[in-house]
């Protein structure tokens, strides 16, 4: 038995129908479960119990066994000092706070149906492993846990960009760049590109901005992609010819005195198994092009007044070399490499969405946050593995919205195995009870 089915027992009151008594005899009577804590402290807060004739109100502190309180050191900790009732699957030995004041203590025990479908539910096969239910459950409480997870997801990224700011100072510009960078790594170079995005000095490639050969050697060089050793022998001759590598060689060379550039090691980017679209150098050549345009930045992202307006902000090609090459020396058909409809939703709901949306956290600003996830619900439901399990269990997705909730659910709890923790399954188990 966990001490999760245990919380979950006591949060929704799945208790025997004899009398509840502590161990020393009183009568116990839960008035109010209390407020289920996921910070530090006691498990449930403002709980309000009636020990024979007394009311008290505090917290509730639940363990597998009581010696547990011990073995997580609360005799020690003043934090547990307003625990009014201690609960245990086995009271083996009385518990103290701090001031040696001994806790009232109840012995619950799980009923023994809901640990056998507990059980099944984290044994099962299928995917969703709470299937059965999820097509039978009334719309507006998917819908209303698909809202709450979307906002959870939100918050979640929203504690990632704080952390990027500090690294960045505070500038919310860098974050937004790092985070956009990132993001165009498309998972496979993610971790490079936000690497990479922290040795662009903004402040300094600021200076040549109006000159997109220069945009291009800063990123290109930064990257470490003008290295000769990593461009495959047989284009060497072809590129040699061309002269536009040893130009921006020579370019960045110039820059990188400058500015007293350090640049990355280019053997950290992936080429392997990649669409050609999405080599590193297209996409950086695109963010080259973006950045040089001067449209997209916080201030377009912050005052925008719809989602097509800043979808064009964000519409970038590759300059003329890129236009006919993949890879230095490698011609190839020219293509203006334009970022595709489908990537541009990607970027929108992995970037700028959440900035906005922490802008406005951060900035406590309500309207952007609501901003925020209207344009999440005005985006096209996004099409992956996670979402089309979901689909066939009987959920509708309508909006990016509905499939950035499954993808938190999928991640946070399906893969955690915390049905406990998720209203479906809660459903699960209290539709298997009604049903036994």
């Amino acid at each position: 038995m966990t001490e999760q089915l245990l919380h979950y027992c006591w949060k929704h009151r799945l208790f025997p129908l004899t009398q509840l008594a502590t161990t020393d005899g009183q009568l116990v009577e839960v008035i109010d479960t209390g407020l289920h804590n996921s910070d530090a402290g006691p498990d449930f807060i403002n709980a309000k119990i009636k020990l024979a004739d007394t009311v008290w109100v505090g917290n509730v502190e639940i363990h597998n066994k009581s010696s547990d309180w011990y073995a997580h050191h609360h005799d020690q900790d003043t934090n547990y000092n307003n625990v009014v009732l201690h609960v245990s699957g086995d009271v083996d030995t009385p518990v103290r706070t701090t001031t040696g004041r001994e806790i009232p203590q109840l012995e619950l025990q799980v009923p023994q149906q809901v640990e056998q479908q507990y059980e099944q539910l984290l044994m099962a096969d299928a995917y969703p492993p709470c299937h059965e239910v999820v097509s039978e459950m009334p719309r507006i409480t998917v819908h209303a846990w698909l809202s709450a997870l979307q906002t959870e997801r939100l918050e979640q990224k929203t504690l990632q960009i704080k952390q990027r700011l500090a690294l960045c100072q505070g500038d919310w510009e860098t974050v937004l760049f790092v985070t956009l960078a990132r993001n165009f790594g498309f998972g496979v170079n993610g971790d490079a590109f936000e690497q990479w995005a922290m040795h662009i000095p903004l402040h300094s490639v600021a200076h040549h901005r109006d000159d997109l050969f220069q945009v291009e050697a800063f990123f290109m060089g930064q990257a470490g992609l003008l290295e000769r050793s990593l461009i495959p022998e047989k284009y060497h001759a072809t590129m040699d010819t061309e002269g536009y590598f040893e130009r921006l060689q020579n370019e960045y060379l110039y820059l990188q005195h400058k500015f007293n550039l350090q640049p990355m090691e280019g053997k950290r980017w992936k080429f392997l198994r990649l669409r050609p679209q999405n080599f590193p150098n297209i996409r950086i050549a695109q963010l080259a092009t973006l950045y040089h345009s001067h449209r997209f930045g916080l201030r377009n992202l912050v005052e925008s007044e719809s989602l097509k307006a800043l979808k064009d902000t964000m519409k970038s090609g590759v300059s003329t070399y890129w236009q006919t090459h993949y890879v230095f020396g490698a011609v190839s058909k020219k293509s203006e490499k334009r970022i595709s409809e489908s990537s541009l939703n990607v970027l929108l709901i992995n970037t700028v969405i959440p900035i906005l949306f922490a802008y406005g956290r951060y900035h406590d600003e309500e309207e952007l946050c609501d901003k925020a996830l209207n344009y999440l619900e005005q985006l096209q439901p996004e099409t992956n593995h996670i979402v089309r399990k979901w689909q066939e269990s009987g959920i509708k997705v309508e909006n990016a919205g509905d499939t950035q909730a499954l993808v938190q659910l999928q991640r946070q709890y399906c893969e955690r195995k915390e049905c406990l923790r998720c209203r479906f399954g809660y459903e699960y188990l209290k539709g298997k009870q009604h049903n036994r």
